[in-house]
């Protein structure tokens, strides 16, 4: 009888081994031009990683203002003809969540192209345990222009990060957006990114990539609730395209959505009467399947945000439009989570898939 042995694919498979940066590079902050720095609202401000500000005016749930510190949605863009680009990042704490890769938790990944041409090209490799890490993301490259947009982590807040070039790398702003404006999405822990397997599968990043505008991911997990203090909060944000709606998933009960839409709406239609705004009903749950009250329950939902739009609507507000997220996973949906509620990067993809002609036809 042979000794059992523990097989560690790290070791076995070079693939996967941990490559180390070159001692000549040059650490950058993205801070500092030409490098642009996009989905923090009030980064400009505060110099913080950081979704919302730190003293708002409105106080927010202690949940959603620490959940605030993730860096979901955030992105690094710049052009370069570097031929080698590592990063060095340092966590706030280290991946620890067991239904989601460390690598979409507390990772970055590489996207090299212009807008709407992006093409994914690595993410970091580190010890998982660490919150200090120092990744390669490409070496040896060709001298050439290339537009790089680097993905910050999902569920992790990140404290500091630095770009590593070769010295005579040389750097210039990425291609402008089309606007000022920004698409702010808020919602819930699948709205957050969980459980894509690396940062650039959510849906809101592969939405970034099909419209070229700044979006603002406020998804907060397990506390996108709507509350009135997060709508007064959101209007304060300039130049918005299009606010997006998707915290049903978040209500504890039908009555909690029926009390809160209405208002939030309300409120944010104080500050922009014109904006479009995009209410979007929960995508299927796997176990709906076999528990007819849960099933029933987002049936409810969904028809109190159809009415809460088309109430709207009868008032003569006509830019507020509603989609059906039980049909965003498409056939065979309960292959399409992690935990029958979290989307794969699978179930990610069709979400964008469904919301692109949307979002095409509200942005004209």
């Amino acid at each position: 009888m042979s000794d059992k042995k523990t097989v560690n694919a790290v070791q076995l498979d070079t693939n996967m081994q941990i490559e180390t940066s070159d001692n000549r590079l040059q650490w950058h902050s993205p801070m500092e031009k030409p490098f642009q720095v996009a989905g923090f609202g009030w980064l400009e401000e505060e110099r913080r990683y950081r979704r919302l500000p730190s003293a708002p005016a409105w106080k927010l749930p202690l949940a959603v203002d620490l959940l605030a510190n993730c860096t979901t949605g955030g992105q690094i863009r710049f052009t370069t003809d570097a031929v080698s680009l590592s990063v060095k990042v340092k966590l706030t704490g280290a991946a620890d969540m067991y239904h989601m890769p460390a690598t979409g938790q507390c990772g970055f990944d590489c996207y090299i192209g212009g807008p709407g041409e992006q093409i994914y090209y690595g993410t970091t490799k580190y010890n998982h345990q660490l919150t200090e890490y120092e990744s390669v993301l490409f070496t040896d490259m060709s001298r050439e222009q290339r537009v790089i947009t680097l993905n910050f982590p999902l569920y992790q807040g990140v404290d500091e990060v630095w770009i590593g070039l070769d010295p005579e790398a040389l750097i210039t702003q990425p291609p402008a957006y089309e606007n000022n404006q920004k698409i702010i999405v808020y919602g819930t822990s699948i709205t957050q990114g969980a459980c894509a397997s690396r940062p650039g599968m959510s849906y809101t990043n592969i939405l970034s990539r099909r419209f070229n505008m700044e979006f603002l991911n406020l998804g907060f997990s397990g506390n996108g609730k709507g509350e009135p203090e997060l709508a007064h909060l959101l209007a304060e944000i300039l130049d918005p395209a299009c606010l997006i709606l998707d915290y049903e998933a978040n209500c504890v009960s039908t009555e909690l959505l029926q009390q809160t839409l209405p208002n939030f709406i309300s409120i944010y239609r104080e500050k922009h009467p014109l904006t479009p705004i995009l209410v979007i009903s929960r995508i299927t749950h796997g176990k709906e399947y076999f528990d007819v009250q849960m099933a029933k329950d987002r049936a409810d939902r969904k028809q109190i945000s159809r009415q809460a739009v088309e109430e709207r609507r009868e008032r003569n507000d006509a830019n507020i439009y509603f989609c059906d997220g039980s049909l965003l996973l498409g056939e065979h949906a309960q292959e399409c989570t992690v935990d029958g509620s979290h989307p794969t990067d699978l179930g990610f993809l069709r979400m964008a898939d469904g919301l692109t002609p949307i979002l095409r036809q509200i942005l004209g």
